[in-house]
């Protein structure tokens, strides 16, 4: 665990340089707006430890995939958000020094998140190699008030007279860290540069995106512009200008550089070229310092409506304030094309692909948060790829329209390639179906079920229906060779979570057929033409749903996480030394697979989602057995045990996971923040705090809390809306209030 953030309610600080943390740090800084964003690199050279990162949202590439030992049904290549053209990249030159952090004797170095403004700041001072003290101040942001424009400010001043260049450049020779084979994913479209101006457009391979860059640069000196630049022969990625020039000690240098980064998503390839000449001409008049007041302006409207204000603890407060502001810099919600990676624009891992994170823990965040239209577009995503889940599907051997939705996917084709996550972890699908029943729960949208939601049940319970088998032995049905949400456990019989997902699928499937029958008569024909539905289907269904086996043990009065679970020896985690965590960067997976160690919330999943249909003494039970066997190595995991701890009136492991989960990245528990921040799981950190400690639920139509209010707490406060209308929730020791508008 790393602890170098300091607290502050709205701001991420880093003081001090550290070159070891960097890559830390670089996704703690990472700023974005849903459309495109990038890792908290530093706009200067810097030729240390680094993993320069600009992505595109939808922008992808299918790398071909890599394993040892190909098997049947294995996707052929695993599709990747592509590291994009980097258009913050300074270069500058003091009397023919470049200045490099890597190389110069750093003095002071802070670097703040504004979280509440959505802006980046760096200030330090550093002594070059010729003697020269070097103090900048700059700042950034990804405008989400035009979401296709970025810009920055990049100020510094000397100790002594010097000679300066200063180069404002377009980066396009960009690589994927995790490119399997260390390709050049882009084919340059055209790169340009003309007075203060450059171009760039690059194509990717294969999927053929377009993305195109273009910048302004603006140069000046004590506050008056100058006009320096001139434009440079680079190399062909990296479209260049540069200005020379001489300063004096007292004189402030300025640099101010405007972006527009557009792609082929949303704007013709043809016309990209125009239209950028055409967006970065329109703010020419407006300065840094307008652009960024509009960007403000946008940043209070998103926090009106999602933040979270507790009172009294400072670390609590700083971290989900963290968590809701990179949601909101991750996804907008406005185009169904697109999804939530787990890294978002943090990182390359995952490939920043679509999980099934998304049904499971982000839907809740968007439909308390933001118009219902952003959470329904998450659903109708899935929706669009309903051919594609039947595709993979039928790669599998299954038929007759059942669908399997991936694991792993940019346009709905399954892309990941571990056989025990490929073929086995198959309770995606049930995350899907539990993601139409939330949303339309929690915002009365029903008609969503008849326009999309009903097919892709329909899907759904078809490939649960082929996926059992009948057991002479139990007389029931059983499921085979699954991998539960515990990645800890391969193909193993009768995972109970996989087993009860798949029967509340098919008895949801069955109550939506009903409904829409009834009430959408004309849709009901539509859907039974366009999926060759007969209703005799719904037989077989009952049969299962009636006769499904769930492993439970006498002994212990619990559900048991799959056949054989108790063959393990059952050694709880507190008996782990410290030098053996994480135990997956430690232990052989070998030895793994025959601990009775588990990775995540895998029964206790299920208890979260289905937690009405048991009693307190069974939750308790099923938490007691299986939480101290957890390592939380997920991050995924501590977030559904907070919450149910809270269900259960456990005030110290409630808040106890809560930290583990807001904080996650912050400091770096499980060692791996440097790849990028864990997107997904914040939004269940946003859970813990409203369906944890304030114990929101929809029962019959209505909000009810039940609260559970941190001792350190002097109050939580936070807005939500439902059914379109804003709940305002405070909640102190003396009580709950509620103010609806």
């Amino acid at each position: 665990m790393k602890n170098y953030i300091k607290y502050h309610p709205w701001e991420i600080i880093e003081e001090g340089f550290n070159t070891e943390l960097n890559r830390v740090s670089e996704s703690l800084f990472s700023i974005g707006n849903g459309k495109f964003g990038h890792r908290g690199n530093f706009e200067e050279t810097y030729t240390g430890d680094s993993l320069g990162g600009n992505y595109v949202a939808g922008v992808y590439y299918p790398d071909k995939t890599r394993v040892g030992w190909w098997k049947n049904g294995y996707p052929e290549y695993f599709a990747k958000v592509l590291n994009a053209p980097n258009w913050t990249k300074l270069s500058i030159k003091i009397n023919g020094e470049i200045l490099d952090l890597a190389h110069t004797k750093v003095i002071d170095f802070k670097r703040v998140l504004d979280m509440k403004n959505g802006f980046l700041i760096r200030n330090f001072s550093t002594k070059l190699k010729n003697g020269i003290c070097v103090t900048v101040h700059a700042s950034r942001f990804c405008s989400l008030d035009q979401d296709d424009m970025g810009a920055l400010s990049y100020s510094f001043t000397v100790d002594q007279p010097a000679e300066i260049q200063v180069s404002s450049y377009i980066d396009g020779n960009i690589k994927n860290e995790d490119s399997n084979y260390d390709e050049f994913f882009w084919e340059n479209i055209k790169s340009e540069s003309n007075d203060n101006l450059c171009t760039l457009i690059l194509r990717t391979k294969k999927t053929h995106f377009y993305v195109g860059v273009k910048t302004e640069t603006n140069l000046f000196i004590n506050n008056e512009k100058i006009n320096h630049f001139q434009s440079l022969k680079s190399s062909t990625n990296s479209p260049s200008v540069s200005a020379s020039f001489s300063i004096q000690p007292n004189q402030s240098i300025t640099i101010e550089k405007k972006a527009i980064v557009l792609s082929s998503l949303n704007v013709d390839k043809g016309l990209i070229d125009q239209v950028l000449v055409n967006e970065i001409s329109s703010f020419q008049k407006l300065c840094y310092e307008d652009l960024l007041n509009n960007h403000k302006k946008a940043w209070a409207k998103k926090w009106n409506e999602s933040d979270i204000i507790i009172e009294g603890d400072i670390v609590a407060q700083q971290a989900i304030r963290f968590n809701i502001f990179q949601l909101n810099c991750t996804y907008s919600g406005n185009d169904e094309r697109l999804n939530i990676g787990p890294k978002g624009f943090t990182g390359e891992k995952y490939g920043g692909s679509t999980y099934w994170d998304t049904e499971a823990y982000c839907l809740p965040f968007y439909q308390s948060t933001a118009d219902k239209s952003v959470a329904r577009n998450l659903l109708i995503y899935r929706y669009n790829h309903l051919s594609k889940a039947i595709e993979n599907a039928e790669k599998l051997g299954f038929s007759g329209g059942a669908a399997l939705y991936p694991m792993v996917t940019m346009n709905g084709e399954e892309c990941h390639n571990e056989w025990e996550i490929t073929f086995e972890e198959i309770h995606r699908n049930g995350a899907i179906a539990y993601g139409i029943y939330d949303y339309i729960n929690y915002t009365a949208d029903k008609k969503y079920l008849a326009e999309y939601g009903l097919e892709v049940l329909i899907g759904i319970a078809r490939f649960w229906k082929q996926r059992v088998n009948w057991s002479e032995e139990k007389q029931a049905y059983v499921m085979l060779g699954v991998t539960g949400p515990n990645e800890f456990e391969n193909n193993v019989n009768n995972n109970w979570y996989t087993n009860k997902m798949a029967t509340w699928c098919l008895n949801y499937c069955e109550e939506s057929i009903d409904w829409v029958k009834e009430n959408y008569p004309t849709d009901y024909q539509r859907i039974c033409k366009v999926s060759d539905f007969d209703e005799n289907e719904r037989k077989a269904w009952a049969l299962i749903t009636n006769q499904m086996y769930y492993p439970f043990s006498d002994k212990y009065n619990i559900y048991l996480q799959q056949d054989g679970f108790l063959d393990k020896e059952l050694i709880p985690v507190s008996q782990l030394s410290d030098d053996e965590r994480p135990i997956v960067e430690h232990w052989s997976w070998d030895k793994i697979l025959r601990s009775c160690f588990i990775k995540q919330a895998d029964v206790l999943q299920g208890l979260y989602y289905f937690e009405n249909e048991f009693t307190q003494e069974e939750l308790q039970r099923h938490y007691d057995f299986y939480e101290p066997l957890t390592v939380h190595e997920s991050s995924l995991s501590p977030c559904i045990h907070s919450i149910l701890a809270a269900k259960l009136g456990d005030e110290k492991r409630a808040y106890d996971f809560y930290l583990r989960t807001a904080r996650l990245d912050l400091n770096d528990y499980n060692n791996d923040t440097r790849d990028g921040l864990h997107i997904t799981s914040m939004a269940g950190t946003w859970m813990t705090i409203i369906k944890g400690f304030a114990g929101m639920e929809v029962k019959n139509d209505q909000l009810i809390f039940s609260p559970l209010l941190p001792k350190n707490w002097e109050s939580l406060s936070f807005k939500i809306k439902f059914r379109d209308e804003i709940q305002h929730v405070f909640l102190d020791k003396n009580g709950i209030k509620i103010n609806i508008n």
